[in-house]
Parts: C-alpha cells; structure tokens; sequence
C-alpha cells in the first residue's frame, strides 16, 4: 500500500477479531512509531505494550473512550518522557506524530487500529499510570487499541476546501 493510499483509507477500527497481533507485528508498529518526526530529534517518547485481558479490561474502566479495549487483543500506551526532552513542552506534538506513524502502519499491515486520547485527562493520565506503574517523569498521551479488524468502516474525503487558507486568512 502507498502512502496516500494509507492515509486516505485508514479509518479507526473499533471491533477486532478474536486473534493475537503477532510479536513480529507488534514490533514493526511500535518501530513505525519511533520513526515520526519530533523536535530536535529528542524522540520523547516510551512506549507500554498491553495484551494482558485483565489489564485491558481494566483500562477501559479508565479511559471511556476506550470500551473497545475489552475485546482487542492489544493496546499500546504511548507516553512522553520528560527526562528525554530537548525542547519543552514539544513531546506532545512529537507523541502525536508517533501516533500517527503508529495508525498508518497499523493499516498497511492489515491490522485495525483506534487512537484514543489520555493527555490532558488528568484522570485518564492518573488512572492509567497506577495501572500500568508509569514513572512520574513519563506522562500518558494516547492509547491506541490495535487487532485484526472485525469491521472495514468505508474511506471517505474529509478534504475541506473552506478550511484552506491561502497567504492571508
């Protein structure tokens, strides 16, 4: 799959199959995420790989943007360190990015995946940290749920021509 062609037909999955994401899979996802852009190449981020049911139940009681998460085999929490920050207050841009990366590999490998927001939930950034033992100097961003795709939502424009400025507003 082409890259325009991944960012044009990717769209969030929230109903998995019943199947493990594969370790080699998981790796490549977590590797396309490490990949994005991020400022001054401080690459903050750090990364919780969840495939343990009872703790994905348990998120999901967290976060409630996050219900499929009982159901899918895999969530990868990605958080930004502080303590690899070279530009302050970036690392949520450059998580964002990460993100990002994440979905469209996600897509290109046959898999399904959803971003679902933590930061700036501070009860989302709280619950999930005692969930999974965050470090204090590591802060939860974004949760993204990933499995087999048990739907294929369609693809569809989202291009908005009256939101595209030109020079001057």
């Amino acid at each position: 799959m082409d890259t325009l062609e991944a960012i044009h037909s990717r769209r969030s999955v929230r109903r998995y199959e019943d199947r493990p994401v594969p370790e080699e899979l998981v790796q490549e996802l977590v590797a396309a995420a490490c990949n994005a852009p991020s400022a001054r190449n401080q690459q903050p981020w750090q990364f919780v790989v969840i495939d343990d049911r009872q703790i994905l139940a348990e998120v999901a009681k967290i976060n409630p943007n996050a219900q499929m998460a009982r159901r899918a085999p895999l969530g990868i929490l990605v958080c930004g360190d502080l303590s690899l920050e070279t530009s302050p207050g970036y690392w949520v841009v450059d998580c964002a990015a990460a993100v990002e990366n994440m979905l469209l590999a996600a897509h290109a490998l046959g898999l399904g995946a959803v971003w679902t927001g933590v930061y700036p939930r501070q009860e989302r950034m709280d619950g999930l940290r005692r969930l999974v033992r965050v470090p204090e100097n590591v802060i939860p961003h974004s949760l993204v749920i990933v499995g087999y795709p048990a739907e294929r939502p369609a693809p569809q424009s989202r291009y908005r021509a009256d939101r595209v400025h030109r020079n001057i507003w």
